[in-house]
């Protein structure tokens, strides 16, 4: 096994602006130390920065409803079906290190408008799409170059904004609109399907990415690491094989429980993700620096953004589901009921450029996560009554939302700001990571004790032998079974159903509220006092 001879950059040096006018702006201190303050056309550069993000949060939600227009048209078989929807993510996913790390090296810009063109590409191809096999292809193609663009564009925030204190309000506004995107998508989504064909999710991304074409060159300026060394292709590879059937097992262990298939996947992917980090330790220019890893804040803010999203997944997971199924809610009123709580994310991330310049950043971050679990803790009072109030359900929400919102907010400006200038981008992508990771984490774990809890709970004494598996498939399933039953045997099954589900809720509640609890408690421990402004 061979080892690059490019030595690792020191740390601190700073990312390369493309002009010597922007070195100077960037690189010079003010008279009395203080770094320079960002200008107008930096901050103009950040919107057009947010804007794309929120288009790929936009596109993580837009597609669901959209589904049922693209089976009646394109007629794809279930397991097409779970592609077209899923492998965007699984592409990103396993893309996200490697593309972070890529920036580092031929430069963020740069790849930032390389994905844009891409993203363009795939998405025209995937609205005009004849077949199933043609829109998984695209959602492949949409993958990776959305993989290009959210570490990019965390990584240009790092090197555009060398004040601390505006850093963190540009971190705030790109985790809002990370944040908002998921309430954007599926009402602009339907929207789009009421008065167009289901092609038209996917079009419009190309006037955003068209508008972000033209004004990152000139808004936003380049920077990338002085001495990136050679590229593992190896490393790139092997990063690639550990996360995407990692995330595969995840979601196929949540939707259908464990299986063969699953375990297989998950063995090949923790096997390469050894040999991947085995293989980092070993090279001068690894494609992650686990170095990074021993700053103490970089590790608490990594643990932050995961389970703070695995929170916030988790709910949604079940929400939606408690709210139509067990409560009897309409979807556009089960969607108004959970705008409180993406406001809260939104509202917290705003707000947390505020809360730290009063406070320590450990501490914001520790009463964050207890804020989530407190709201987590709400969901004990869930009721199985379809006239049960829904009050729990929105103010523990919207805590979770609230303290999430802040959580990633300040997580995030931590990984970029105690990382070296020049590992932006591969700090960014280890951000991005945890992200990704959190939301498969939190609908897999949470999903599994829901569902488990509601199988054992499901009286099935009524329903005949033929309907028995479609019951036990999911709430939904036996909601559905029971249609087809006699009134008794009907109201056992739905009333043992929403039952068992509540139950569900309350047991992921209570792991939730613990691992926030035990997250809060490991942040302080290991940040301390140490991340200090």
């Amino acid at each position: 096994m061979t080892t690059h001879s490019n030595a690792r950059p020191t740390p601190g040096t700073a990312a390369l602006p493309d002009t010597a006018a922007d070195r100077r702006a960037v690189d010079t201190p003010l008279p009395d130390g203080r770094p320079p303050r960002a200008t107008a056309r930096t901050w103009a550069g950040l919107s057009v920065l947010a804007l794309a993000l929120l288009l790929i949060s936009v596109d993580a939600t837009v597609l669901d409803l959209a589904v049922p227009a693209i089976s009646g048209d394109l007629a794809p078989t279930t397991p097409q079906l779970l592609w077209i929807i899923d492998v965007y993510s699984f592409v990103l996913a396993g893309l996200l290190i490697t593309m972070g790390t890529l920036g580092d090296r031929i430069g963020r810009r740069k790849l930032l408008l390389i994905g844009a063109v891409g993203f363009a590409l795939a998405s025209a191809l995937a609205a005009w799409s004849i077949s199933p096999e043609m829109l998984i292809a695209a959602r492949v193609l949409q993958g990776v170059a959305g993989a290009t663009l959210m570490p990019a564009t965390l990584g240009l925030i790092r090197s555009m904004f060398a004040d601390p204190r505006q850093r963190t309000v540009a971190i705030a506004v790109w985790g809002a609109m990370a944040g908002s995107g998921a309430a954007v998508g599926p009402l602009l989504g339907g929207w789009l399907l009421e008065h167009y064909w289901w092609g038209s999710v996917f079009l419009v991304n190309l006037p955003v990415m068209a508008l972000l074409v033209v004004l990152a060159p000139v808004l936003v300026s380049e920077s990338r690491d002085p001495n990136p060394g050679r590229f593992d292709l190896l490393s790139a590879g092997l990063s690639m094989l550990a996360l995407i059937p990692i995330v595969y097992a995840v979601k196929e262990i949540a939707a259908h429980g464990v299986s063969s298939v699953a375990l297989v996947a998950a063995v090949v992917g923790v096997l390469a993700g050894a040999v991947f980090l085995r293989r980092q330790r070993r090279l001068t220019a690894p494609l992650i620096d686990l170095d990074l890893f021993a700053l103490p804040p970089f590790r608490a803010a990594v643990l932050t953004n995961l389970l703070s999203v695995f929170a916030l997944a988790g709910v949604l997971f079940f929400g939606s589901q408690y709210l139509q199924l067990v409560l009897g809610l309409a979807p556009l009123q089960a969607g108004l009921l959970l705008i409180p709580g993406t406001i809260g994310s939104m509202a917290g991330s705003l707000g947390a450029a505020w809360l730290v310049r009063r406070w320590r950043p450990v501490s914001v971050l520790v009463a964050s996560l207890l804020v989530a679990a407190a709201g987590a803790l709400l969901f004990w009072l869930l009721r199985a009554d379809p006239s049960a109030s829904v009050l729990p359900f929105v103010l523990g929400f919207l805590l979770i939302g609230l303290g999430a919102g802040v959580a990633l907010t300040v997580s995030a400006d931590m990984i970029i700001s105690s990382a070296p200038a020049e590992r932006a981008g591969n700090a960014a992508a280890i951000s991005e990571t945890a992200l990704e990771g959190g939301v498969a984490l939190g609908v897999a774990i949470l999903g599994s004790v829901v569902m488990a809890a509601f199988r054992h709970g499901l009286d099935l004494t009524t329903v005949p032998s033929a309907h028995v598996d479609a019951a036990r498939e999911s709430l939904g399933g036996a909601v559905e079974t029971a249609r087809h039953l006699p009134g008794a045997a009907a109201a056992t099954l739905v009333d043992s159903a929403h039952a068992a589900f509540v139950t569900g809720i309350h047991l992921a509640a209570t792991g939730t509220t613990a691992i926030l609890l035990l997250a809060a408690v490991i942040v302080h421990r290991a940040a301390g006092a140490r991340h200090d402004r």
